[in-house]
């Protein structure tokens, strides 16, 4: 028996003695012939079994427990779960709440959000930086700044060999003290892409087109994206420094992706890929809970100029129900997102910018979110109202974000006007979220 794992043994358990929990846990490893390591607050059963041969299992085969109660340990939880199949590896964290569990597939996220990163540093510089100090670093994305494409966005991406290394990378970064280049630095995980599925992408014609310049018009994209072959466009749909092309037949938009990935337009270098098409029976709400971040740009939709209304990842039916106020949640919906709260809970005090993104359902909250990370100033709102041909009053905000990430004033405004204050901020919040 290595040292380690009595040691593991022995540290455990507080509802139990120290002697019984050692008891239990050896005599579950001499059992299992697993091995047992404790670790950065973390204890590890197996990984690899005994006579595993071969590499780890693929990516999609670790699921998360949460919520288990206090005085369970690896004696009790792991023939529970061996009888879903063989076991490679258990990770029991050192800290438990709750009474009852929950089971959900792992995202097995490899790829960290890292904020606050000086504008001028080059992805080289980065990506050095961040293979001193954590390990397991692949690769580091970094999105050129909108405006000045000398700078970056001050943000990255970093993406890791393993969930275990982006999660120990996470857990050294996370608290408030790490710095790098001398500056605070924001960690978070990644917002995953949305998968979709290789017989729908097989179907798709529209290229997303990414690190354009401000002043490059949708024209110009046109005609660069038609000299290849003329007349190969169907229509161009720019906002910011990206772009959407849309083409006739799915064999030109494979071919022009091809052509001109990595081309020059008005001094910047663009990078093309296949649009990752909307889940049309996705819901707002959804949409909203994780779905908008630097990385999913390609996610969202915008006009269709034959049929005059917006496609995006809600239905616009039901988006304009909701912002007018006429939708309420059912008694079932709203329970699905509420959980018992029984005496004793602890409960500790928490800021609205320490949680993820995925806990907003309100556009406005998302973009005050979403402000915050990026180190922006709040968003400010003005309400402005003119009169229907009826009399009614109709509203609509314009939004403020004096001081975004490349140094300039920015208004939002959406061209659709509201019959109530909270329908015409969450729209006009939606708008902006839509076009940063």
């Amino acid at each position: 028996m290595h040292e380690e794992n009595k040691a593991a043994a022995n540290g455990c358990g507080k509802s139990r003695s120290g002697t019984q929990n050692e008891a239990a846990l050896l005599a579950l490893m001499e059992k299992t012939g697993y091995s047992m390591v404790q670790e950065n607050g973390q204890r590890k059963f197996g990984g690899p079994p005994p006579g595993w041969e071969g590499p780890p299992p693929p990516r999609g085969c670790e699921v998360f427990v949460g919520k288990i109660p206090r005085d369970m340990y690896e004696d009790e939880l792991v023939p529970i779960f061996e009888r879903a199949g063989k076991i490679y590896e258990f990770r029991l964290m050192m800290e438990f709440s709750g009474k009852f569990i929950g089971v959900c597939v792992s995202l097995d996220n490899c790829r960290l959000f890292i904020g606050a990163i000086p504008k001028e540093k080059k992805k080289e510089e980065i990506l050095n930086e961040m293979k001193k100090v954590t390990e397991g670093v692949v690769d580091v994305i970094v999105y050129p700044n909108a405006t000045d494409k000398t700078k970056n966005r001050g943000f990255a991406f970093v993406e890791y060999e393993s969930h275990r290394a982006a999660a120990m990378a996470r857990r050294r970064l996370i608290p408030g003290t790490f710095q790098l280049w001398g500056h605070a630095i924001q960690v978070d995980w990644a917002d995953p892409e949305k998968e979709v599925d290789e017989e729908t992408m097989q179907r798709v014609k529209v290229l997303y087109v990414r690190n354009l310049m401000m002043s490059t018009t949708e024209d110009t994209i046109k005609a660069e994206f038609n000299k290849f072959k003329p007349g190969v466009v169907e229509r161009v749909k720019k906002l910011r420094d990206y772009a959407f092309v849309h083409f006739f037949h799915r064999e030109d938009a494979v071919a022009a992706m091809s052509v001109m990935n990595g081309k020059c337009i008005d001094g910047a270098t663009i990078e093309v890929t296949l649009a990752k098409p909307v889940n049309k029976e996705s819901t707002w709400k959804q949409h909203f809970n994780g779905q908008l971040s630097p990385s999913s740009e390609n996610l969202l939709g915008f006009p269709n100029k034959e049929d005059g209304h917006q496609k995006s990842l809600g239905k616009a039916a039901s988006l304009s129900v909701r912002l007018n106020g006429q939708h309420s949640p059912g008694p079932s919906e709203a329970e699905r997102c509420t959980y018992p709260f029984f005496p004793g809970i602890k409960l500790t005090p928490i800021s609205m910018y320490s949680l993820k993104s995925s806990h907003f359902s309100s556009a406005a909250m998302h973009l005050d979110y979403f402000c915050n990370k990026n180190n922006w100033t709040p968003p400010e709102y003005y309400l402005y109202s003119t009169t229907s041909q009826d009399g009614k009053i109709l509203l609509v905000y314009k939004v403020l974000i004096p001081s975004i990430a490349d140094g300039s004033q920015s208004y939002f405004m959406p061209d659709k006007l509201c019959t109530t204050v909270e329908g015409a901020k969450e729209l006009a919040a939606q708008f902006t979220l839509l076009h940063l």
